[in-house]
C-alpha cells in the first residue's frame, strides 16, 4: 500500500514528484533518517549507498535497532522502508567513487571530509544534478549545506568550508561524538531543505544553515 499523503499534500505532493531520484550517499546517523523521513514523504525512487555494517554503537544514534547488529546498514534500512511504508529502496552496499553516475537530488552524508571531496569531484559541474545537500554534525551543533553544482559561486564557497579530517570533534577516547537528538535536527533541517527546493517558489533558499542548541540559536545565508 501507497504512503497516505493526506496530511502533507500542500507541503509535498508525491504523485507530482513521480518517479525522480534521489540518492543518499552515507546511511548513518543522519542517511538513515532522511531514507526514513523521505520514503514517509510518499518518495518511492531512492538508492542508497553505504557499504558498512551495523555496530553496537549505533544503536545509541541512528535508525538501526539491536536486531540489525552485523547487517549490512543498508540492508537493515531496506526493510525498515519496506516494514514501515511499504517502499521498496534500492540499495547498493559500496562506497561511492567520482565516475557514479547520481539522481537529480543527492544527500551526501558520508562519514569522512577526504571521502566528500572525491564523491563531489563526480557531482559538481553535472547539470541533471539539481540539488546537492550535506551535513556535518558535531555533539551540540549541525550545518546543512544545499548547492546547486553547477552555480561557481555555490562551488566556491562550499569548497571553501571543507577542512582536513583531524579536525573533527572526538571524545577523550579519540573517537567521533555523534548524540541522536542532534542528528534528528540535522536531518530534519536537511528534508526541509529538499522540500523548500522541490516547492520550486521564488523563495531563496538558505545555501548554509547553522545552528547550536548549547544556548539555542539559528542563522542561514543564501550565497
Amino acid at each position: 500500500m501507497p504512503v497516505d499523503a493526506t496530511r502533507h499534500l500542500e507541503v509535498f505532493d508525491p504523485d507530482r514528484w513521480g518517479d525522480r531520484r534521489i540518492d543518499i550517499i552515507g546511511a548513518g546517523a543522519t542517511g538513515s533518517r532522511i531514507a526514513v523521513s523521505l520514503a514517509k514523504l510518499g518518495i518511492t525512487n531512492l538508492h542508497v549507498w553505504d557499504d558498512d555494517v551495523v555496530e553496537e554503537h549505533n544503536v545509541a544514534n541512528q535508525i538501526y535497532g539491536n536486531e540489525h547488529i552485523g547487517q549490512f546498514k543498508v540492508d537493515a534500512l531496506q526493510q525498515i522502508i519496506q516494514d514501515a511504508t511499504g517502499t521498496n529502496i534500492f540499495i547498493y552496499r559500496e562506497r561511492v567513487c567520482s565516475s557514479v553516475r547520481c539522481g537529480e537530488v543527492v544527500f551526501l552524508l558520508t562519514d569522512t571530509m577526504e571521502s566528500r571531496r572525491e564523491i563531489w569531484e563526480g557531482l559538481k559541474w553535472k547539470p541533471h544534478i539539481g540539488l546537492v545537500i550535506e551535513t556535518r554534525m558535531g555533539v551540540d551543533q549541525g550545518r546543512i549545506y544545499a548547492i546547486h553544482p553547477i552555480n561557481p559561486a555555490h562551488i566556491r564557497r562550499w569548497e571553501a568550508t571543507l577542512y582536513d579530517d583531524e579536525e573533527s570533534e572526538v571524545s577523550a577516547c579519540g573517537s567521533k561524538i555523534s548524540v541522536g537528538p542532534t542528528a534528528e535536527l540535522i536531518s530534519g533541517y536537511a528534508v526541509w531543505q529538499f522540500l523548500r527546493w522541490a516547492a520550486d517558489t521564488d523563495a531563496p533558499l538558505e545555501n548554509e544553515i547553522i545552528f547550536g542548541t548549547r544556548p539555542c540559536g539559528l542563522m542561514g545565508t543564501t550565497w
